[in-house]
């Protein structure tokens, strides 16, 4: 029995055990200890390695960062160079009109827009056609005036011709639509002879590619008749009793171009920042000048004094004055050519200025204290202006004795009031109902989201929302129908920022001097393609599917093209205001702008594309994809490298597309470059630098102006 029972523990046993444990306990923490003292040590030693090589690593950056940066100096002269030859065109252009002797004005000269515009005042009794064919000049000459303040490098415009332009601008829009007025009352006068033979009333449309007229005239005034519908269209109106049993016509002038909003002021940078730039470098042009002048002044006072020894010594001096002669003149060459590189110098720095505010962002957001009141920094108008007008039937023509006898009031058109302001005696809400339109939307603008109408507030001068119900869209038919409550000028209007921001975005080479810049939004797919001085839409995609838009195979200068896109309704071109509406990753001004001028220059030989990373970066910092592209060819497993600059330094990153996290870490065996052009040129071939190198100025110009003006690396 006793056998059988465990054989106790005694005293002096257990403290052996908890002897041994304790010693086992201190072993392993000393191991520990001993452990983590040497990874601590090897983790010192990595950092100090890796610190080490960092250090000879920005030393050696800092031992060539003039040279870099003198080189990329050199590089980005092509965009004064390119800005030197759109002056250059402008002259040629402003020549060519002149000899061309055609009668129509230059529009940036006063005195023949002020002729033009009065010779035109005097004009009377222009039929629509006419005017229609008159209105082609119009609108061209304000195209072009609009265009010029768009265009000019801000230096260039000065405030008197801003005012002056935009005061031809809308002296042109306001003359074109009393021409109108006036051309509708002359086809008014004729409405009974003009009239149905079925309905009795009158009927008429007149379309060109700008505008079109639809008119229809009550002659019979029957009070059945209350659904107008102008034929082989589906636009027309519902209208009350009272209007059917009323001497009114209704007019429809649907006008593709938009000039009711209010004229926007062009953002020109202020005198303080031009100044800021420029200012030091025109004191060194100054400068120069003036020792130039003094040295050229202090060899002709020379040259005299040596003149005098003429008489004395003959030979001599003229042996002399040759010398002099040679050295003046090569004195002049000298000054003039140290006088061309500044004025580039100061082209340049103004270009730099330019571009900065391209990517500025307000700092205040527009207010709006009336409800029911659109914002056009946030919403834009699309597919032009629906001037809705019910107006009083003037006197028609009558036969007497082989002669046209017609009344005109001197008062000309006049608008019929509905409802009228004074409705004492009739049940207002029965007897003035709102009225029912349906409109066409025009074929070639894009709408994302079913259109808002708006119709114009002439006091107060801006869109409003309200007076407007029952808004239905077909976008199949492309119809809008709604009531309105009173008529004038209605637009439709969508979410200027709808394509914002971004889901990627890629920059491709396709040929020499010829990139594709693809943009992925939420709702589309648009590829611009650029070559030379010139944009192209080269295609979109809607949802997958592609979608046929007239703009497609025209090529334009990029800031026809930017308005035409936007006019078109695919909007991809954030403004100063966009900030506000849109979630964006803001970037610094002058890192954004750096990054866009020299992806610009690496664009004929290398790729870039949007990278997840840079969201998660500061912004002080961007990060994209790049890799060398030399085919024309889609690559479809294409081998991306990451990069990360931050204005004044570019890297490699250890990191893929694909890592899980993002790290700031340098790829093994690169280094880092003030510049990214020399941060590609590490690892580029030679015929791809050679590319680069060989790029046309007008080429880089475009397309750092399309980066800037999508802003790609804040709005994705």
């Amino acid at each position: 029995m006793s056998g059988s029972k465990k054989k106790k523990i005694t005293k002096a046993e257990r403290l052996k055990l908890l002897q041994e444990e304790e010693e086992r306990r201190l072993k392993e923490e000393e191991e520990a200890r001993l452990k983590h003292e040497k990874e601590e040590l090897e983790r010192l030693e990595i950092q100090r390695i890796e610190k080490e090589k960092w250090n000879q690593l920005e030393a050696k950056d800092l031992e060539r960062r003039n040279e870099e940066l003198e080189e990329l100096c050199l590089l980005e002269g092509c965009f004064p160079e390119a800005e030197k030859l759109k002056q250059e065109t402008r002259l040629l252009s402003q020549w060519n009109h002149y000899i061309q002797c055609d009668g129509s004005p230059d529009p940036s000269v006063a005195q023949e827009m002020n002729t033009f515009i009065s010779l035109w005042k005097e004009k009377t009794n222009e039929t629509f056609e006419e005017l229609i064919e008159k209105s082609k000049v119009v609108l061209n000459l304000i195209e072009k005036l609009k265009f010029i303040l768009l265009e000019i490098s801000p230096c260039d415009l000065q405030d008197k011709n801003i005012i002056q332009y935009q005061g031809s601008i809308l002296q042109l829009q306001e003359l074109l639509h009393l021409k109108f007025n006036v051309a509708t009352e002359i086809l008014l006068r004729q409405a009974s002879t003009l009239a149905d033979l079925d309905s009795g009333n009158m009927e008429k449309i007149i379309k060109d590619e700008n505008v079109s007229l639809y008119v229809w005239a009550n002659l019979k005034k029957n009070p059945r008749y209350r659904s107008v519908r102008f034929s082989e269209t589906q636009i027309g109106f519902e209208i009350p009793r009272i209007l059917a049993t009323s001497d009114i016509a209704l007019r429809l002038l649907h006008t593709r171009y938009d000039h009711v909003s209010t004229l926007h002021l062009v953002s020109t940078p202020s005198k303080e920042d031009t100044s800021s730039v420029t200012e030091p470098v025109k004191d060194d042009v100054d400068n120069v000048e003036k020792a130039v002048s003094k040295e050229v002044e202090e060899k002709s006072k020379q040259q005299e004094r040596r003149s005098h020894l003429i008489q004395e010594e003959e030979i001599k001096v003229e042996e002399e004055q040759g010398d002099i002669e040679v050295k003046m003149s090569s004195a002049e060459e000298e000054s003039e050519a140290i006088k061309c590189e500044l004025e580039m110098k100061v082209l340049s720095e103004t270009i730099l200025a330019a571009q900065l505010l391209l990517v500025e962002n307000s700092s205040e957001k527009p207010e709006f204290f009336e409800d029911n009141t659109v914002d056009l920094c946030q919403f834009t108008t699309l597919g032009g202006i629906y001037h809705l007008d019910i107006l009083e039937l003037p006197s028609q023509c009558k036969r007497v004795k082989g002669w046209m006898i017609v009344e005109i009031l001197k008062e000309g058109l006049q608008k019929y009031t509905y409802p009228p302001e004074t409705t004492e005696d009739l049940e207002t809400e029965n007897a003035f109902p709102p009225i029912e339109v349906t409109l066409e939307v025009h074929e070639n603008v894009i709408f994302f989201e079913d259109p808002m109408v708006a119709r114009w507030d002439a006091e107060g001068k801006y869109w409003r929302t309200d007076g407007i119900s029952n808004v239905f869209y077909k976008p199949k038919e492309r119809l809008v129908t709604f009531s309105l409550e009173t008529f004038g000028p209605l637009t439709l209007i969508q979410d200027a920022h709808i394509n914002m921001p971004y889901q990627s975005w890629e920059l491709r080479p396709l040929d020499v001097n010829k990139v594709l810049l693809t943009v992925t939004t939420v709702f589309t797919e648009i590829q611009i393609q650029i070559k030379e001085n010139l944009c192209m839409l080269s295609s979109v995609k809607l949802r997958d599917k592609k979608h046929v838009s007239v703009l497609e195979g025209k090529w334009m200068t990029p800031i026809p093209f930017i308005t035409a896109l936007k006019e078109a309704g695919l909007n991809i071109f954030p403004t100063r205001h966009s900030h506000f509406y849109v979630i964006i990753n803001n970037k610094v001004p002058l890192v954004e702008v750096k990054a866009y001028r020299q992806m610009a220059l690496l664009s004929s030989a290398f790729a870039f594309g949007w990278s997840k990373w840079n969201l998660l970066c500061n912004s002080t910092k961007v990060v994209f994809k790049v890799r060398e592209h030399l085919t024309e060819e889609c690559i479809e497993t294409p081998n991306w490298a990451i990069f990360m600059f931050s204005g004044d330094r570019a890297q490699r990153l250890k990191i893929k597309e694909e890592s899980e996290a993002f790290s700031e870490a340098l790829k093994e065996d690169t280094e880092f470059h003030s510049t990214l052009y020399h941060m590609l040129k590490d690892c580029a071939s030679k015929e791809a630098m050679e590319k680069v190198r060989s790029s046309n100025c007008q080429f880089v110009n475009s397309v750092c102006h399309m980066l800037l003006s999508t802003r790609l690396l804040s709005y994705s």
